[in-house]
């Protein structure tokens, strides 16, 4: 009953929306018009703090705040890096004359809360020729505004005039992220796709005003919705990319199920409520399993990642609402327009008569005759390209891995050269006496001669306690980069020194600094990434089961999933960590892969591939429920689902691949990553491997347990309950899990 009261509400909203068209346009522009207002009078500043809330970098940052808050441990800071001519040094008289009058410039800056001398602090390289001064700020980077960083740069000014090199990097100097012309291209190429799908512009252009319409909406409202509490300035970003994506792809599905209504001779009023109604329901439930992916990034425990995927979220159900209600409406005003206006040379799909099938029904056909060969191929291919992965390095790469053309980058490179590779990465230990209690400076002095006996260690500054005497803060400059298996391994030496301090003194050390952070993030993450599947892939697993009825295909399809993961993981180390095709694709440098990036695909590819699992599968249920032998109905259900999904998948890989072409190597290895999951998924996984399972399981594909079947409620999301209450549903012989179908001839 509740399969038939989902089915029969969707097609009495898919009906009503058509006929009453006008009303419902006009609301969904008002609700337009009311979340962009809103947007408009409520929006709040964005932050771009990263709080890992725990962990031991971020408790010794908390400590610092609260007892020594003139150290300023999260304000914004900015190094700014002077290197002679050759044969020059920084210390001439008219090159130390242009950094003196560049330091008074710093000095003098506003929310500027200190500047450090070169000459004075002795920053400056062994061989004279490179120095920097270290600017910190009396607020957040996120307070930093462009007009800062305008007057820091051009503080650096009168140093270029004198000749010497100067570049700038930190925390200070990195601005807002720049909107890309990507959404635009992704818009662009999702348009051709649907034209060459449907061979129509009217029914090409359905999607995707339907997809602007939603995705306005939800961006209007996540941005609303930042007036009332503190959002990150990138939650939007995946909100925005999964909203215009999904989008499109549901209104896709609907369209395409419409037009076959028509073309079986329904009026449009009709065909629309059966639309909704059927392939409506596969999109209540697609949608769901995306929701539940990216609502379970909470359980990783980091506010920024719950953010973006609460907002992606978010995005997701205003596109299935927008899907099942406006895209109706829009259908009425279309009426059978979308089976006209065909392009010449573009038949939508329709063979010609008495030609050769469609490509998608020849490849399942092909399959379901080589079904062995087919999937042996196919997950040895994915095996191939997930060898990589188990040499997978996870880390937060910093300014090492910017382009060679932004200044960041120039400066990292400029330290390193004049003071060490680690000079870009110091470590910063507190050492907390407990408060009140004394004695960090004694404690300090002794971590500090221990900590210099170790062997990545280049350097140790000399602590500095606060007025109560019980913190102290000093800095450990390591030998090696900042990204770098040396350096993680001296944050675990100092922090495994903690206990003997303690033993000794009462002390407590906590390492923290931007290092730190970054290695406590990926620890983080990597706890979190088990847990984290097993929650998505659970829930989504009982999901399909009441979609499918049937416990081996949510098998098949989650353990398929887990082989796209392995490939695209193996193709992601293979470019970005070990620099296959690095020229190609405009990798400047190699190094560790995004500790966020794991679970970020997981979440967001993981839904998608679930999506193409339901709307290529519930075709063939609804063939083989209503008869089909069991191979038949692999074909007839890819007959009717290949080209949909195909275009759907080619839509997301193309958005997702115009991020490759990026600037910023963190967009640009996300990109990378989403596009190559989806062709995984969507190519191997769902039109290969899927059908080629299927074929070999037979009517074992459709198992389930008789109590099962009997405690599982009926979803029937291929709408054959619907069908039978309105009367044109075929007999059905139900026999166990409703196997075969007695045609009436």
């Amino acid at each position: 009953m509740g399969s038939l009261l989902l089915a029969t509400f969707l097609y009495r909203l898919g009906r009503f929306s058509y006929r009453r068209r006008k009303l419902v346009a006009a609301l969904w522009v008002g609700l337009l018009v009311l979340f962009g207002v809103g947007a408009a009078t409520l929006s709040g500043p964005t932050s771009n703090d990263f709080s890992i809330p725990g962990t031991e970098s971020q408790k010794a940052i908390d400590l610092l705040e609260e007892r020594m808050p003139q150290a300023s441990a999260d304000g914004a800071t900015a190094r700014v890096v002077f290197a002679a001519p050759e044969g020059g040094k920084v210390t001439d008289p008219a090159s130390k004359a242009a950094v003196d009058q560049v330091v008074g410039e710093l000095k003098a800056l506003p929310d500027v809360a200190n500047v450090v001398d070169p000459y004075q602090a002795g920053s400056v390289s062994p061989d004279g020729r490179i120095a920097y001064t270290q600017v910190t700020y009396k607020v957040s980077p996120i307070d930093v505004e462009q007009s800062d960083r305008d007057a820091l740069e051009a503080a650096g000014q009168p140093g270029e005039a004198a000749g010497l090199t100067v570049e700038m990097g930190g925390s200070a100097t990195e601005g807002m992220p720049e909107q890309s012309a990507a959404e635009i291209i992704g818009v662009a190429i999702a348009a051709v796709v649907l034209v060459i799908t449907f061979g129509s512009l009217v029914a090409a252009g359905l999607p995707l005003l339907n997809a602007i319409l939603g995705v306005g909406i939800a961006m209007a409202g996540i941005t609303a919705a930042t007036g009332l509490i503190e959002m990150s300035s990138t939650t939007s970003t995946l909100a925005l990319m999964l909203g215009l994506a999904v989008a499109i792809d549901y209104a896709l599905f609907i369209v395409s199920r419409y037009r076959h209504e028509l073309e079986e001779g329904l009026p449009g009023e009709e065909a629309a409520g059966r639309a909704v109604g059927t392939a409506g329901s596969a999109v209540v439930f697609a949608g769901l399993t995306v929701v539940i992916a990216l609502a379970g990034l909470s359980v990783v425990g980091i506010p920024l990642l719950t953010e973006m995927g609460l907002a992606a979220a978010f995005a997701v159900v205003v596109a299935v609402l927008i899907a099942l209600s406006l895209l109706p409406a829009l259908l009425g005003f279309a009426g059978r327009k979308v089976l006209g206006g065909w392009i010449p040379g573009l038949r939508g799909g329709r063979p010609k008569e008495g030609g050769r099938p469609p490509l998608g029904e020849r490849w399942a056909r092909f399959v379901v005759r080589r079904p062995l060969p087919v999937l042996l191929l196919a997950v040895v291919g994915l095996g191939v390209f997930a060898a990589p992965a188990l040499d997978l390095r996870l880390g937060l790469p910093g300014d090492e891995i910017k382009s060679t053309e932004t200044s960041q980058r120039k400066a990292y490179d400029m330290l390193a050269e004049g003071f060490g590779p680690g000079f870009n990465g110091p470590l910063m230990v507190v050492v907390d006496a407990g408060e009140g209690g004394g004695g960090a400076q004694a404690a300090a002095q002794r971590f500090a001669g221990q900590a210099q006996r170790l062997p990545d260690v280049a350097a140790v500054t000399p602590p500095v306690v606060n007025q109560a005497g019980d913190t102290a803060m000093l800095t450990v400059v390591p030998k090696s980069g900042p990204s770098t298996k040396a350096t993680e391994d001296l944050v675990s030496e100092l922090r495994g020194q903690s206990a003997g301090l303690h033993a000794a003194t009462g002390s407590d050390v906590k390492v923290t600094g931007q290092t730190a952070m970054n290695i406590d993030i990926s620890a983080k993450m990597s706890e979190a990434l088990a847990p984290y599947l097993a929650v998505v892939v659970g829930l989504a697993f009982i999901l399909l089961m009441l979609v499918f009825r049937s416990i081996l295909v949510p098998l098949k399809a989650t353990l398929g999933f887990l082989l796209t993961v392995a490939a695209t993981f193996g193709a992601v180390v293979a470019v970005f960590q070990w620099g296959w095709l690095a020229g190609l694709l405009g990798v400047a440098e190699t190094g560790p892969i995004m500790s966020m990036l794991p679970i970020f695909l997981i979440g967001v590819v993981f839904g998608l591939a679930m999506d193409y699992q339901v709307f290529l599968v519930t075709r063939m249920r609804e063939e083989f429920v209503h008869g089909a032998a069991p191979k038949e109905a692999i074909v007839t259900g890819f007959r009717h689902g290949a080209r949909v999904v195909s275009a759907a998948a080619v839509i997301m890989i193309a958005v997702f691949a115009g991020f490759v072409f990026s600037g910023e190597s963190m967009i640009k290895m996300m990109g990378f990553a989403l596009a190559a999951g989806v062709a995984f998924d969507a190519f191997v996984v769902r039109m290969t491997i899927v059908p080629a399972v299927m074929a070999l399981l037979g009517r074992s594909a459709w198992w389930l347990p008789r109590r099962l079947s009997r405690i599982l409620p009926n979803v029937d999301v291929e709408g054959e309950k619907l069908r039978e209450h309105l009367g044109t549903a075929p007999e059905v012989n139900r026999d166990g899990d409703r196997e075969l179908e007695t045609a009436r001839h």
